[in-house]
């Protein structure tokens, strides 16, 4: 569909997860809801994907995410993690280094690299809201009783819940992640 000059951009799919009797799952799946295609500046879309109570704004000029420090948020903390995926098929191949990959992680984020469960690869849990936003390529998201196969532009809403993410494709998929810390009821 066009407005005059430019293509209507498409309403980002938004993918919402929930825990339901200790399984995670998908609440929701479609497009965002709360989305206007703008009339009158074709070409643009404003959406607003979800929302959260406010963090508070820096006090200082300090760096605020130093090497080795913390990854997953307190409650009422942020954090923005860009990650890049390579294909599932690197961690098939002959040469690949379990022990120094999980160790490399350690050293990078350990609080993070903690939350892994050693009997489920790549399954973890944080307590935090997370966005999760698919910026190239292709990802899955796997969870307790069911896999999303996300594409470019599409949103995930991760509300604490147990997942993996899987690179089925052939080439890299890059997610960002905007992490914010929550409290368990």
């Amino acid at each position: 569909m066009s407005d005059g000059l430019f293509e209507r951009p498409r309403t980002p799919r938004r993918v919402v997860t929930t825990t339901r009797d200790g399984r995670s799952g998908v609440a929701s799946d479609g497009p965002v809801p709360n989305a206007l295609h703008h009339e009158a500046i074709p070409g643009m879309l404003s959406s607003v994907v979800y929302r959260t109570a406010a963090p508070l704004l820096p006090a200082s000029e300090q760096e605020t995410a130093p090497p080795q420090g913390p990854l997953v948020p307190g409650p009422g903390e942020t954090s923005l993690v860009i990650v890049q995926f390579p294909p599932d098929s690197v961690f098939a191949e002959p040469g690949f280094d379990g022990a120094a990959a999980g160790a490399e992680t350690f050293a990078f984020a350990a609080d993070f690299a903690s939350r892994f469960e050693p009997d489920a690869p790549g399954f973890h849990t944080t307590d935090s809201v997370d966005y999760d936003i698919v910026l190239d390529g292709e990802v899955w998201l796997e969870l307790d009783d069911e896999t999303v196969h996300l594409r470019q532009g599409d949103v995930v809403v991760q509300n604490g819940t147990r997942h993996a993410w899987r690179n089925q494709g052939d080439r890299p998929a890059t997610l960002a992640f905007v992490l914010i810390g929550a409290t368990r009821h």
